[in-house]
């Protein structure tokens, strides 16, 4: 923190503050301990800037905090009575620089920097600081456990679907920093109401000034003035809704009430291109095909045409200019002026001389406030721009004078110019400071803003404008081809224009080479829209690429900066037959005019979000916070949305609106207890213990949490009585007890993740909960003869010279009449079943109604009968085994360290039996199956990090019978799997239902965690394995294959071998590679146009069918 003070953290989380305590002759003497704050359980800590520290977890969310310095509190005095004169021998020797009455004449500095400049100091100023959180990066690992439930909110509109709507919630975090993380993939909008209004094709909202009657009314609509911020929601809210038909315009008027304005002066005859706000949201302007009007509230004030053979088909705005495109391709430029005599504001018009050679597909304007639209290089004396960044290096450099015999040149060479002081000199030293500006310091100067405009061309020619002089500043070649990079090119004459019949030839193959350009929007996202980023609809794909500077361009007059491609995994193409597609080929006019319609929406403030909404058969949003990461979220819950605007009302704040495929107009908030700026949307609920088991109870509709506290123990076992008696410890009030952890398991309600009350049940001291889960018994409560249980099974280690003990507790959850005011206490906890077994219970699972348990070294089935076990059959098994997982009357059960082993169940004969198994030794972690169909496989994963796929197939030779399981797939997913759980394809009508077979296919998902290959991070990631068809797999087979030399390897680690299996031993079989690599064939859809189409050539297919392949397992898999 500073010279002489340090910042520690313990391993609970306490943050201490280090002073050393130094005397006159700069010699540590003491050390000072303060507790400053406790934070989170430390991984790496570390000073960003002056003034922040940075703590990193592992365990829970890193933070960045910001510490103060209090008044200071004490100087500790180390020398209070001055000491005997020395001796002439150990006199300090005075020289003529201590003389000397001006410090900067000493002559050498490095003396000065070691004693000090004051030879007498009084003493070390005590101080304490404090620590206040300003950022966290959220972490949901470590995770033990993950179950699916029902979301809590869903509004009645969704619930009809054909598929699930379910959420993951799963265990996080260890010790203080334990919690529940409930996530979502998908994004589910609360719909406040609906309006059926068929027929629309796009819609805007625009702020104005409501009409003197409303405007007088709204403050007393419920018979009470509205409190400040409801006027201030009112205030900057939109006041009028614009719908577009084919030939009409509909006004509504939003407040209390949403009504249809009769007389306004808005164009409701002619169908309307755009509407929007300009002049600091005081004036509305709105576009129709033969015109443009400029409205202040609903009052018209100027109305433009213009040519009689034109019809205004796009329009963009950057206030205050608004650029018109026509369906000839021709541009005019409005400019909002202010007339000097009157201070009445004016469009006026003017047609810029742009290059005809091309057609004009469609534009865009932009307002750059981000300092990187520049045509000249940054200025020595002036601030750089705000993304640009600077090597790490102290705040305040310190120059010194030193004669090059005094320099290390090679040290210079390798690490720079370095201070290397350890005290700085608390005198005036008259050292020369150069204060580098830091990071904030940058981000808070104001840039002046420019405006720009972007220009597509027929021949796939990108060009940027600046404006209203509209110079041509960027020249891009071939943008539709989907580059990594966007150079500026230098504009040569165009060669196709000379009228030889060669050039024409080549242009027309040129032309039909290049995909299509559909639409184009820039926007500033970010911290104060400081990162432009390019967003282009071409065809079927969608391109995202974000300007960096670039100050090597030896273009004069043209901008210093380049575009780089980002990478997402968004997919905009929907599957269409062949009889769809003959079927577009002769569209009417009133349809391409639909496909015109703008699918890239910006909003701002949508529940605190900005971003891009991406309408279309599969709608995205695209948040980026201030903290300036790209998040993209899916939205697919209503089905194709068309049109989308955002929509701030009094009845529904900080909201929006969208138009689905039905026509239905959908007035919807976004759900504000989850957090978007993440990969999936995520809610962490604090627990302040260590969560082991999480289950989902579907009847009562909450969720069962197994945690731990640790208890300091000062007790332990008699080993010489048969009973249960306990040795007290008994010892100083210094020494330290070792801790010991204390299981119980509790309710939740997922409705406001608060704790159920008087619904806990706590564990024996020294019982551990080695397993719980929801089974399904049967039950003669219900109809269908089968009731929602929670069971525990639990082990009581007491040394190795007691035997080991167990519980299985069965529980039952009841509804009661709740207490008033709480209705959290409608649900209470009944413990049907407790007892002890003679083993410990390792693992436990339902089968036909039936309760599945492993005791020690036996399999054993339980029918649930008048509150009491009755036993039904059991069969010895192997070492341990630690996971159960049952499919109608077979039994998958995972060993340890002996592998998997495969039983069945015989209910008319009540028999267990043994079926198949695993030879080869294998430290099973958990174990799961595959449905495919009519074929069952069966997932495991072990200690080295794989994923092993078996089958049970008895007519092979090498299953001697069915006696071994066929090892069939192998992968290493590069971390460890602790959980998986099934689920039912997705039906989506666009997936090839013949290729996939979906409704009888399931996705097993695994969850992985652990330390990655470097050892650094620790990381979560969630995984599916899907089975796919031979057709598809032998086609994704030859794509993976041209992948692995196509692209670059990450870290030098080749996909082929690093996901190849890894085991303890050698073994005597070859690895089964038939799993393919998921991220490996996604990153084909990061590549260019060029390099797609020509891997698909060399594979013998075509770039629409892989991408159909890719498509339909994206959708297929489209859960939460």
């Amino acid at each position: 923190m500073t010279n002489d003070r340090l910042v520690l953290s313990l391993k609970g989380g306490e943050l201490y503050v280090l002073t050393l305590v130094v005397d006159g002759m700069r010699s540590v003497r003491s050390f000072h301990f303060d507790k400053s704050a406790a934070s989170v359980l430390t991984t790496c800590m570390c000073i960003c800037e002056e003034g922040f520290l940075f703590l990193g977890s592992r365990l829970g969310n890193s933070l960045l905090l910001k510490y103060t310095e209090k008044a200071q509190d004490q100087i500790i005095e180390l020398r209070e009575e001055p000491k005997k004169e020395e001796p002439p021998t150990k006199k300090k020797k005075v020289t003529e620089s201590e003389v000397a009455s001006d410090v900067s004449q000493i002559e050498n500095l490095y003396e000065l920097e070691v004693y000090g400049s004051a030879e007498n100091p009084k003493g070390t100023t005590i101080a304490n600081y404090s620590f206040e959180v300003c950022d966290n990066i959220w972490n949901i690992a470590p995770c033990a456990n993950i179950v699916m439930g029902e979301p809590a909110f869903l509004s009645e509109e969704f619930s009809g679907t054909d598929n699930p709507d379910i959420e993951l919630v799963t265990t996080s975090g260890y010790s203080k920093n334990g919690a529940l993380s409930v996530l979502q993939r998908t994004i589910r909008p609360q719909i406040v109401t609906t309006f059926e209004l068929p027929g629309c094709i796009d819609m805007w909202t625009v702020k104005g000034e409501l009409p003197e009657e409303e405007g007088g009314s709204r403050t007393s609509i419920e018979g009470e003035t509205p409190n400040t911020e409801q006027e201030d929601k009112v205030k900057d809210g939109h006041a009028f809704l614009i719908l577009s038909r084919e030939d009409s315009s509909m006004i509504l008027q939003t407040g209390q009430e949403i009504m249809e304005l009769d007389h306004s002066g808005f164009s409701t005859q002619t169908a309307t291109i755009f509407a929007g706000n300009i002049g600091d949201d005081k004036y509305i302007i709105q576009v129709s095909p033969s015109g443009v009007r400029l409205l202040e509230g609903v009052k018209q004030l100027q109305y433009l045409t213009v040519e009689q053979t034109s019809t205004i088909c796009h329009c963009s705005v950057s206030d205050p200019y608004a650029l018109l495109m026509t369906e000839a391709g021709m541009i005019f430029l409005l400019t909002l002026k202010q007339d000097a005599v009157s201070g009445n504001s004016r469009l006026s018009m003017t047609k810029p001389l742009l290059p005809q050679h091309s057609k004009i597909l469609t534009l865009c304007t932009y307002k750059d406030r981000s300092g990187l639209f520049r045509t000249k290089p940054v200025n020595e004396n002036e601030v750089p721009a705000p993304v640009e960044t600077k090597p790490n290096r102290s705040s305040i450099e310190k120059v010194y004078n030193m004669d090059s015999s005094n320099v290390d040149d090679e040290d210079e060479l390798l690490y720079g110019d370095t201070d290397t002081s350890v005290f700085s000199s608390s005198m005036d030293t008259s050292q020369t400071e150069v204060k580098s500006p830091t990071k904030s310091s940058r981000l808070q100067n104001d840039v002046k803003p420019t405006y720009w405009a972007l220009v597509c061309r027929e021949n796939g020619v990108l060009e940027i404008y600046s404006m209203p002089d509209f110079k041509l500043s960027y020249y891009v070649k071939n943008f539709p081809m989907g580059q990594k990079i966007l150079v500026d090119s230098v504009q040569v004459k165009d060669k196709l224009s000379t009228g030889s019949s060669s050039f024409a030839d080549r242009s027309d193959k040129l032309l039909g080479e290049i995909p299509a350009l559909k639409e184009i929007l820039m926007v500033g996202l970010g911290y104060r829209k400081t990162r432009p980023y390019l967003m282009a609809r071409i065809e079927d794909d969608f391109y995202m690429y974000e300007a960096f500077p670039y100050f090597q361009a030896s273009i004069d007059n043209h901008l210093k900066l380049r575009f780089k491609k980002v990478q997402h995994n968004l997919i905009m193409k929907d599957r269409k037959s062949r009889k769809k597609r003959i079927e577009d080929e002769g569209l009417p006019d009133e349809t391409i005019r639909q496909q015109r319609v703008a699918r890239l929406r910006y909003f701002e403030d949508v529940a605190g979000y900005s971003g891009v909404f991406v309408c279309g058969p599969y709608p995205h949003w695209i948040f980026m916070t201030t903290r300036g990461s790209l998040r993209i979220h899916p939205m697919i819950i209503d089905g194709p949305i068309t049109c989308f605007s955002s929509f701030h009302n009094v009845n529904c704040p900080k909201g929006f609106l969208y138009f689905n495929k039905l026509g239905e107009l959908r007035i919807t908030v976004l759900p504000t207890h989850l957090t978007y700026d993440a990969p999936w949307a995520v809610r962490k609920i604090p627990l302040r213990c260590t969560p082991h088991f999480v289950a989902y109870h579907p009847d009562s509709k909450t969720y069962a949490v197994v945690t731990s506290t640790p208890e300091n123990c000062n007790k332990l076992p008699k080993t010489t009585s048969e009973e249960r008696d306990w040795d007290t410890l008994e010892k100083d009030e210094r020494f330290i007890y070792p801790q010991l952890n204390t299981y119980a398991l509790q309710l939740y309600s997922p409705t406001s993740w608060e704790v159920v009350p008087n619904t806990s049940v706590v564990l024996q001291e020294w019982e551990v909960c080695t397993t719980m889960k929801n089974v399904l018994l049967r039950s003669e409560e219900n109809v269908h003869g089968f009731k929602s249980f929670l069971c525990m099974g639990t082990t009581l280690s007491l040394g190795e010279e007691n035997i080991s003990r167990g519980r299985i507790l069965i529980l039952d959850v009841i509804e009661v009449v709740p207490e008033p005011g709480m209705p959290l206490t409608k649900h209470k906890i009944k413990v049907l079943y407790d007892k002890e077994q003679k083993g410990p219970v390792t693992a436990l699972a339902q089968i036909q109604g039936f309760l599945l348990t492993a005791i020690g070294q036996k399999l054993y089935i339980w029918q649930l009968k008048d509150n009491d076990l009755i036993g039904v059959a059991f069969i010895d098994t192997f070492t341990y085994i630690n996971t159960l997982s049952t499919v109608k009357n077979i039994i998958l059960a995972g060993d340890i360290i002996k592998s998997i082993a495969l039983y069945r169940y015989q209910e008319e004969l009540k028999v267990l039996s043994l079926v198949s198994r695993d030879i080869k030794p294998l430290e099973t972690y958990t174990a799961e199956y595959m449905v495919d169909n009519t074929q069952l496989c069966f997932l495991v994963s072990d200690k080295m990090k794989n994923i092993l796929m078996y089958a049970y197939h008895p007519e092979a030779r090498e299953s001697i019978g069915g006696q071994r399981l066929l090892r069939k797939a192998d992968f290493n997913v590069g971390s460890h799997i602790n959980s998986m759980f099934r689920v039912l394809c997705r039906s989506d009508p666009a997936v090839d239902k013949r290729a996939y077979n979906a409704d009888r296919k399931h996705i097993t998902y695994f969850v992985n965690h652990g330390e990655s290959w470097d050892s650094c991070f620790f990381r979560w990631t969630l995984g599916f394995v899907l089975p796919i068809s031979e057709k598809v797999y032998r086609r994704l087979l030859m794509l993976q294959n041209a992948m692995t030399t196509q692209i670059q390897h990450i870290a030098g680690l080749n996909p082929r071998t690093y996901r190849a299996v890894q085991s303890i031993r050698q073994e005597l079989r070859n690895p089964q590679k038939n799993i393919l690599d998921g991220d490996l064939l996604w990153k084909y859809l990061h590549l260019s146009m060029m390099e797609k189409t020509e891997i698909a050539k060399r594979i013998g297919t075509s770039l629409e069918q892989l991408t159909d392949d890719l498509m339909d397992i994206d959708r297929l898999t489209l859960h939460f």
